[in-house]
């Protein structure tokens, strides 16, 4: 993207295409002596030529239509056709082809104004101002709807932030882009005061002198009560703290502080870098910063009480038990901040010692009161003395009862007191995985409906186990994945328990391992090595 665009009024580096030199002395006299800067060009070829080599294009071509090598017609067509030089406005002049049939043919052939010579200085002068008054106008109109394009996919790509530091890292990078210049965006959170300040320019200003100038910032946008402030800071006025132009240049600075809060964003540019149109987009870039800035910080926060909430649904504690060594894994899914719907339980009964591992359908307040429901029902049921298949279906007519909006899956395993076997009563849970000491792992894959359906439940089954016996529970959200074969995950699962470890905390980490979190799904995981 180009820089800001001139002043309709200001001179202009003008081509002047002639293959006689008194006209090129005549009509460059004039443009010069009305503030242009005027490069010349004998023929077509080499006036191509030139606009191909040239770096900075000029603002307007002034070409003869009567060249040795080309007509000034055929040199138009090409200037329109590159598409680096298609805006470049084009006048004709011209002594000879004077006729209306020449005029009309110049214009049709992309001329923007044409001249017949002899010309009046005073004529070529008013043509060339109002040619580049509405080329200039052009070049600001798209200029602008070009920035404003940029601003809504710098907004969008603010959604994408992880964090505070990468957020002004985008902020930055989105500014460089629209602006064509090295930026900074200096950032306050609300929640702890933090002051951040992320550049684009090569290389790293001291640590003090940008916490100076990151401070210095926010100084300015403080001064009132205004939520939006742009503000021009002469150069020099912030020399030895300004990491950006070393105080050599006169900078703007917009800033935002979101209504109510401490969320502030600072956007930093060299001032001459803007035009009259850029400055309502630069503030509305630190006004979408500082938006995205608390939206973020609001997201922190529920998601931290999101974690305290559903870890007070869990048990607080394993229980120290003679049957079993127990270790347990509870990851709640990162990328929401909605409290889930998995949970475990450990709890020692009459008959031995109740395992079980639960997942209620949905991110969400109700399957969180569900799940609370389930799990406090759950073990008031076991207490009572009831095997796991008929907890299921009181848990199945409690759902019912209750109109529960979320159905649930629970698998609960009973290792009796004896440690010979293990009762294990599923309601469309992923299975219990089961290990002998020096077999395989395998499924007991006998299971029901899940509850909430009013279905009837299946007795439990009953397993043999031995001491070192390992028995394995998961949740959905370690084995599943966006386009992966869930069949399959749960045979890659029967190959990691087959060769982990006794240890049951051991087992937890090497399955974890083997499925590292996705940050989709909460992942609920006990292991229990029997004694």
């Amino acid at each position: 993207m180009t820089g800001a665009p001139p002043e309709d009024g200001a001179g202009a580096t003008v081509l002047l295409v002639d293959d006689n030199p008194t006209n090129r002395y005549v009509l460059g006299t004039y443009l010069r002596r009305a503030g242009h800067e005027v490069v010349e060009a004998e023929d077509g070829g080499s006036a191509l030529e030139l606009l191909r080599r040239s770096p900075a294009l000029p603002e307007l071509a002034v070409i003869d239509v009567r060249l040795p090598d080309m007509t000034g017609f055929e040199v138009c067509e090409s200037v329109k056709a590159d598409p680096r030089t298609a805006r470049l406005p084009v006048i004709h002049v011209s002594a000879s082809a004077i006729s209306v049939t020449d005029r009309a043919q110049g214009l049709n052939r992309g001329a923007d104004a044409y001249l017949t010579e002899p010309v009046a200085s005073n004529e070529l002068l008013a043509t060339v101002a109002a040619v580049l008054r509405y080329a200039r106008a052009r070049q600001r109109a798209e200029t602008l709807a070009d920035r404003l394009s940029q601003l809504n996919s710098v907004t969008l790509d603010f959604y994408h932030a992880d964090d505070v530091a990468d957020l002004a890292a985008r902020a930055a990078s989105g500014a460089r882009r629209m602006f064509s210049t090295d930026a900074l965006v200096v950032i306050r959170t609300a929640e702890d005061g933090l002051v951040q300040m992320i550049g684009t320019q090569d290389g790293t200003a001291p640590a003090v002198a940008a916490e100076r100038f990151a401070r210095e910032v926010m100084r300015l946008q403080s001064r009132g009560d205004a939520g939006l402030r742009l503000e021009m800071v002469p150069a020099g006025r912030l020399a030895g703290t300004d990491p950006l132009t070393g105080g050599a240049r006169a900078l703007a600075v917009a800033s935002a502080r979101v209504k109510g809060t401490g969320s502030t964003a600072g956007v930093v540019l060299p001032q001459d870098a803007l035009g009259d149109d850029d400055h309502e987009v630069l503030t509305q870039l630190a006004h979408a910063c500082a938006l995205s800035l608390e939206a973020l910080r609001s997201y922190r926060e529920e998601h931290a009480l999101a974690l305290t909430l559903q870890r007070t649904f869990l048990p607080a504690s394993l229980p120290a038990t003679p049957l079993a060594e127990l270790a347990v894994r509870y990851l709640p899914a990162s990328q929401t901040a909605e409290i889930g719907g998995d949970f475990y339980e450990a709890l020692p009964v009459d008959g031995g010692l109740l395992l079980a591992v639960g997942d209620v359908a949905g991110h969400s307040l109700d399957a969180a009161v569900v799940m609370g429901e389930i799990r406090h029902a759950l073990r008031a049921y076991a207490l009572e003395g009831h095997d796991p298949a008929t907890v299921l279906s009181h848990l199945d007519r409690l759902l019912r009862q209750v109109d529960s909006p979320a159905g649930a899956t629970l698998c609960v395993a009973l290792v009796e007191e004896s440690g010979r076997a293990v009762q294990v009563a599923n309601a469309g849970h992923l299975p219990l995985a089961v290990r002998h000491p020096g077999e395989k792992a395998y499924f007991v894959t006998d299971h029901g409906p899940m509850l909430g359906l009013g279905l009837s439940h299946p007795p439990a089954v009953r397993v043999p186990v031995r001491p070192g016996t390992q028995l394995v529970m998961v949740t959905d959200g370690l084995l599943e994945r966006r386009g992966g074969d869930l069949d399959e995950a749960m045979q890659r699962m029967l190959r990691v328990l087959s060769e982990a470890p006794q240890d049951a905390e051991e087992v937890c980490a090497s399955l974890l391992a083997c499925f590292p979190p996705d940050g989709q799904d909460d992942v609920a995981l006990m292991a229990a090595r029997l004694l």
